[in-house]
């Protein structure tokens, strides 16, 4: 790889680590402190993941443009603002930075590192909402990108933490963080059979996103 796949490979996979330790371990920090509110666990998760989404990608954007998200990487690809090639690189980022970030947030609240979900997160509600938050998402980032580039970090951030709320499913709206999730059996995990699902809801809504935005933004 030259020197510039290997900064973006680092930047996508040291960005999605954080984002994942940033959502595991805020799960954990607010089951722990939250007394059994499940109310208030959701809205501490909710906090940090907005935050930490809107620092990284201020950091990371200028390097490899802070995807973090194989679903948007794609749209990308389709897009062709991305190869082949850095899109294989963006997903192999992507998807081993989010594992780690799982595995360092274990290690930070001195819980087993190594684990499987066991919050099962299934039906056509729950796929319903992986779809509208990952066509929101979509939405999001082409939007913003066209009209306020400069914008996007704090766009992002918010529509996640609204999406939190207004999905059944809590917004996982990323493959990638949809798959280390699996490996969490904390109050942020999906147990591994609701996957698929899930995934599969994520691009096609980001499918969805791609050809209406394509026509939405289109010139006359």
């Amino acid at each position: 790889m030259t020197v510039d796949v290997r900064r973006a490979f680092a930047a996508e996979a040291v960005g999605s680590a954080l984002l994942l330790a940033t959502i595991i371990g805020s799960g954990i920090m607010a089951q722990r402190l939250a007394g059994g509110n499940v109310a208030l666990e959701l809205l501490g998760n909710t906090l940090s993941t907005g935050s930490i989404l809107i620092v990284l990608i201020l950091v990371f954007g200028p390097v490899s443009g802070a995807h973090f998200n194989p679903a948007v990487s794609l749209v990308f690809a389709l897009k062709r603002e991305l190869s082949i090639n850095r899109l294989a690189v963006y997903v192999a980022a992507q998807m081993s930075g989010a594992i780690a970030g799982v595995l360092i947030a274990h290690a930070m609240f001195e819980t087993s590192v190594f684990q499987t979900a066991t919050n099962v997160r299934t039906g056509p509600a729950q796929w319903l909402s992986e779809m509208v938050a990952t066509f929101g998402l979509v939405g999001t980032i082409l939007g913003v990108l066209r009209f306020q580039p400069t914008r996007i970090a704090y766009a992002v951030g918010l529509y996640i933490s609204a999406a939190y709320w207004f999905t059944s499913s809590t917004s996982f709206a990323n493959p990638a963080v949809t798959v280390a999730r699996s490996l969490s059996d904390t109050f942020a995990g999906i147990d591994p059979g609701s996957v698929p699902a899930f995934v599969i809801a994520q691009l096609i809504g980001a499918a969805t996103a791609l050809l209406f935005f394509a026509w939405l933004h289109r010139p006359d």
